[in-house]
């Protein structure tokens, strides 16, 4: 599982990359992390707000930094 975290460094986004690694690691997945900082990649996934995640190239979260619990939840969901 490939998880990308989409945005250009501010904090926000830095507290999503690392509640993402956190609850990745919690859940025991098999994933790579990503940090996307480039905008033109960033807007290639149709992203305007950031920060995101995406899974597997596909954007699951943008706009905002969601509670770790639904993170959790949304991981789960993508895992099976």
């Amino acid at each position: 599982m490939k998880i990308q975290v989409l945005g250009t460094g501010c904090p926000k986004c830095k507290k999503l990359a690392d509640m993402a690694e956190k609850v990745a690691r919690e859940l025991n997945l098999d994933y790579e992390l990503e940090k996307v900082t480039d905008i033109n990649k960033i807007v290639s996934f149709g992203v305007m707000i950031t920060p995101a995640l995406a899974v597997d190239g596909k954007v699951v979260i943008a706009g905002k930094v969601p509670s770790e619990e639904a993170l959790k939840e949304t991981l789960k969901n993508i895992c099976g």
